[in-house]
C-alpha cells in the first residue's frame, strides 16, 4: 500500500502477479478478520475480537470497519422493529402473508383482537430480546476497543476510532436506537388505530417491558465489567489488565446532558399521556355516576365500593413503575378531591342543620349519611394504599394529602351541630347564678338535694344529644375528637363559673362540691373515658376539695399554677372577701355573661392577673377613701398570691 501510494503500477509485468496475489491476499485477510470479529462478538470472546480488531489496525481500516459494523447492528435493529410492529403480519391468521386488494386496510377481524393483541406482546418482547443481544455485542465491542492497545506503538485503539471527534460507538449507536424506535413506534401507531389503542390502552404492559430491557442492560453492564477484570489468562489480557477501569459505559453512569434511559423512554411519552387520561376517566365515571345533576342522597355502599375498587385496580396497574405510580396516585387524589365537592353540595347549611331542640331534622339526617360516606371512603382508600407493596413515598404522600381534606370536610360538616350543643352547654351552665348557694348547713349536714337544678337540666341535656344527634355517625374516634373537645370546654365553663358564685354560705359549698361530683356524671356521655380529658379533668378533681380549705391552706395547694391557673383560685377567693372588695366584673360592672366572654377574649394569665390586680388596687383605694384602719384578712393573702403568680409568669 505504502509503494503504490499515489503511483500507478499497473502494466509492470515483473510485478504483476505479486500485486495481484497482494490484493487477494489483503482480501482473504480482510474477509478472514471479519469473520473472527463477527463470531468473537457472537460468542462474547475478547481475545478473537481483539484478534481482529489488530488486523483491521494493522491494515488501517479500523475505524471505517468499526462503522460499518456498528451500521450495520442499527439497520438490522431497524428492520426489526419494522417486522414486529407490522400490521400486516400482525392481522394474518397463519404466516403466510396473502396480498391485501387495492385499497384493503390491514386491521383485525372483529372477534380478532385478542389474537392479535398477543400476537402483537409476543412480538414486543421478542423485540426487546433483540435490542439487549445487539446491545450487548456493541458493549462487547467497544469493552475491548477501550482496552487493546498496539504493540508496538501502544496506541489504544479507542483513540483511533475517537481522535476525529467521533463519539463513543455505544453512544452512537443508542441514539440510533432510540431515534428509530420514536420515529417507528410514531408511523406505525399513525397509521394503525389498532396498534394505538392497544399501546395506549394497555401502556403499563409497554412500560414494564421497557424497564425490563433498561434493566437488563444494566446487569449486562455489571458483568462484562467483571468479567474483564477476572479473566486475565492470555496475553493479550496481560496487557487489557493494565488498563484503568472502564468509565465508558453509559449504561452504567449519568452523563450530565445525556441521560440514556430518558431516551428510551422519550419514545413511550405520548402512550403515557393518553393513558393517564384514560385512567382519570375510569376513575371519574363512577363517581358523576352516583352523584346525579339534582340527587339528594349521597352514594349506597356497593356504589362506593365500586369506586373504591377502581382506585385500587388503577394503582394496582400502574405499580410496574415508580413514575407511573405516582401519575396515577395524582389522578386518585383529583378522584378523591372530586368526591369531597359533590358530597359537600349535598350538606345542608339551613338553620334546621344546627338545631338541638327536636329530633333529627331531614337536612341533619342527610348531612350524617354525607359524614358517614365520606368516612367510608377515607378509610378504604386508607387501607389500599398501605396494602399497595412499593409505593413510591410521593404517590402515598399524593393521596394521604387528599385524603386529609376529606377529614376536614368531615369536620367543617359536623361544625355547626357543635357549635350549636357547645353554645346550649354554655346557656345551661351560667344558669347556677339564678339558684342561691348562700345558705347555711341543714341540721343533717348533708346537702338537701343530690345536686341542683342547672346540673339536672346540664345532664339530661347532653346525654339526649348524644343519643337523638352524635349516635347516628359511624365514625366513633371522629365524634369522640369532637365532643371531647366539647367536654373539655364545659368544665372549663363549670369551674370558671364556680369560681364566680358569691355569696357562697356553708351549705351552698356542700351542694357545689355535689355538682362538682355530677359534673363528671354529665360530660361522661361526650367521651371514652371521663379521665382522658386529662388537664381539664384534673382541674375538676382538684378544685373540688379546695371549697372547704382555708384560704392560707388554698394560697399554699401546690395544685396552683400547676394544675389550676392562678386566676382562677384568685377569682374564688373573691368570693370569701367582705362586699366592699369587689370581683372584676362588679368593679366593672359587667354582667358574669360579658365577664365569662370576657375571658375567653382573653387567654393569657398575664391579662387575667392584670386585671384581678386591678380590682385589688381599687379596693386599697376604697379603704383608704373610707379611711378604714385595716384591710380585711383575705387581701394580704390574695396580694401574696398575686406576687407569685406574676413572678411565674416572668
Amino acid at each position: 500500500d505504502y509503494l503504490s501510494q499515489g503511483i500507478d503500477l499497473s502494466g509492470i509485468e515483473v510485478i504483476e502477479n505479486d500485486l495481484l496475489f497482494i490484493a487477494r491476499a489483503r482480501l482473504e485477510v480482510e474477509n478472514q478478520a471479519k469473520r473472527l470479529l463477527e463470531q468473537g462478538v457472537e460468542t462474547q470472546n475478547p481475545t478473537q475480537v481483539g484478534t481482529a480488531l489488530q488486523v483491521f489496525h494493522n491494515l488501517g481500516t479500523l475505524k471505517d470497519t468499526i462503522g460499518n459494523v456498528v451500521d450495520g447492528y442499527c439497520t438490522v435493529l431497524e428492520e426489526n422493529i419494522k417486522n414486529a410492529l407490522d400490521i400486516k403480519v400482525l392481522t394474518q391468521p397463519s404466516q403466510t402473508v396473502t396480498r391485501g386488494g387495492p385499497g384493503r386496510a390491514a386491521m383485525p377481524t372483529p372477534g380478532n383482537t385478542a389474537a392479535f393483541r398477543a400476537a402483537l406482546w409476543t412480538n414486543m418482547e421478542k423485540l426487546m430480546d433483540q435490542i439487549c443481544a445487539a446491545c450487548g455485542q456493541v458493549q462487547h465491542l467497544q469493552k475491548v476497543l477501550t482496552k487493546k492497545r498496539d504493540p508496538v506503538s501502544h496506541v489504544c485503539f479507542i483513540e483511533e476510532i475517537v481522535k476525529d471527534g467521533q463519539s463513543d460507538i455505544l453512544y452512537k449507536f443508542w441514539t440510533a436506537v432510540t431515534q428509530t424506535l420514536s420515529s417507528q413506534f410514531q408511523s406505525a401507531t399513525d397509521s394503525s388505530m389498532f396498534l394505538k389503542q392497544a399501546f395506549e390502552g394497555e401502556y403499563p404492559k409497554l412500560l414494564r417491558l421497557y424497564n425490563d430491557l433498561w434493566k437488563r442492560l444494566q446487569q449486562y453492564s455489571q458483568n462484562i465489567q467483571r468479567n474483564f477484570n477476572t479473566s486475565g489468562t492470555t496475553d493479550l489480557f496481560a496487557e487489557l489488565q493494565q488498563m484503568e477501569e472502564d468509565t465508558q459505559d453509559i449504561f452504567m453512569q449519568k452523563n450530565q446532558d445525556y441521560d440514556p434511559e430518558k431516551a428510551l423512554k422519550d419514545s413511550l411519552q405520548q402512550y403515557e399521556a393518553a393513558y393517564l387520561s384514560k385512567s382519570l376517566s375510569r376513575l371519574f365515571d363512577p363517581i358523576n355516576l352516583v352523584f346525579p345533576p339534582g340527587g339528594r342522597n349521597p352514594p349506597s355502599s356497593d356504589e362506593l365500593d365500586s369506586i373504591v375498587k377502581t382506585i385500587a385496580s388503577e394503582l394496582n396497574v400502574a405499580a410496574v413503575d415508580a413514575n407511573l405510580s405516582l401519575a396515577v396516585a395524582k389522578n386518585v387524589a383529583k378522584t378523591i378531591q372530586l368526591y369531597g365537592v359533590k358530597s359537600e353540595q349535598l350538606l345542608s347549611t339551613q338553620g334546621d342543620a344546627s338545631q338541638v331542640i327536636g329530633p333529627l331534622t331531614e337536612g341533619q339526617r342527610r348531612n350524617v349519611a354525607v359524614v358517614n360516606s365520606l368516612y367510608k371512603l377515607h378509610q378504604s382508600v386508607l387501607k389500599v394504599i398501605t396494602n399497595q407493596s412499593s409505593f413510591p413515598a410521593a404517590a402515598e404522600q399524593t393521596v394521604t394529602t387528599a385524603l386529609k381534606a376529606v377529614h376536614d370536610l368531615m369536620g367543617s360538616a359536623v361544625q355547626p351541630l357543635l357549635n350549636s350543643v357547645g353554645d346550649s352547654v354554655e346557656a345551661i351552665i351560667i344558669t347556677m347564678h339564678q339558684e342561691d348557694f348562700s345558705g347555711s348547713l341543714s341540721s343533717s349536714g348533708k346537702p338537701d338535694v343530690p345536686c341542683s337544678l342547672y346540673m339536672k337540666e346540664l345532664q339530661g341535656f347532653i346525654a339526649r344529644v348524644m343519643s337523638d344527634y352524635f349516635r347516628h355517625f359511624e365514625c366513633f374516634d371522629f365524634v369522640f375528637d369532637n365532643t371531647e373537645a366539647m367536654a373539655q370546654r364545659a368544665i372549663e365553663l363549670f369551674i370558671r363559673n364556680a369560681s364566680l358564685i358569691r355569696p357562697l354560705g356553708e351549705g351552698g359549698k356542700m351542694r357545689l362540691a355535689a355538682d362538682f361530683a355530677q359534673m363528671e356524671l354529665a360530660v361522661a356521655p361526650l367521651c371514652r373515658r371521663v379521665s382522658d380529658l386529662g388537664k381539664s379533668y384534673r382541674q375538676l378533681r382538684s378544685f373540688r376539695p379546695l371549697l372547704f380549705q382555708t384560704s392560707e391552706h388554698i394560697a399554699s395547694s401546690p395544685a396552683l399554677g400547676e394544675v389550676i391557673p392562678f386566676s382562677i383560685i384568685l377569682q374564688f377567693l373573691f368570693t370569701r372577701a367582705p362586699p366592699e372588695l369587689k370581683s372584676p366584673f362588679q368593679r366593672a360592672e359587667w354582667s358574669i355573661a360579658r365577664y365569662s366572654q370576657w375571658l375567653d377574649d382573653h387567654p393569657s394569665e398575664k391579662d387575667r392577673l392584670a386585671l384581678i390586680r386591678g380590682a385589688l388596687e381599687a379596693y386599697v383605694q376604697s379603704v383608704r377613701t373610707r379611711e378604714a384602719k385595716e384591710f380585711a384578712p383575705i387581701y394580704p393573702i390574695m396580694v401574696q398570691l398575686l406576687q407569685k403568680a406574676m413572678s411565674t409568669l416572668q
